[in-house]
């Protein structure tokens, strides 16, 4: 594998990991609302990654394949004096898992910086090698 596929495999990864940030921070946004006058609540949703060979045999990188929804019911509360509330007395919320978005943001900002630093050194490497021809 060229040293200059390094930067296609990472900078794919590190743009996955930035779209999935994005819809981690929707979910996050979108946590505590509630059904509207449709009586459909905000849908937590998680991107779906697949592989994409790039350029060398064995190298492959990452793409955002699809963003889906996930279809769980959310939170039912009884609160028959809010003014969302169904003609049973329930508010339904949404069913955004707060911690579950927030392991998820954990994990995504990892990656992403992980990705940044195989940039950076072999960045560092590339820069170690020209030198090496100046000597």
């Amino acid at each position: 594998m060229s040293m200059f596929q390094i930067f296609n495999v990472s900078g794919s990864a590190v743009s996955a990991q930035a779209q999935r940030l994005n819809v981690v921070s929707s979910n996050l946004a979108n946590a505590d609302t509630v059904a509207g006058p449709d009586r459909s609540a905000y849908k937590a949703r998680h991107v779906v990654f697949t592989t994409e060979p790039m350029g060398d045999v064995g190298a492959a990188g990452v793409t955002v394949s699809n963003v889906v929804e996930d279809n769980t019911p959310g939170r039912r509360i009884h609160d028959p004096g809010n003014p969302q509330a169904d003609t049973q007395g329930y508010v339904t919320y949404s069913n955004v898992n707060v911690i579950e978005e927030m392991v998820n943001m954990i994990s995504a900002s990892r990656s992403y910086q992980n990705n940044i630093e195989v940039m950076n050194t072999a960045k560092s490497l590339l820069l170690k090698t020209l030198q090496l021809g100046q000597g």
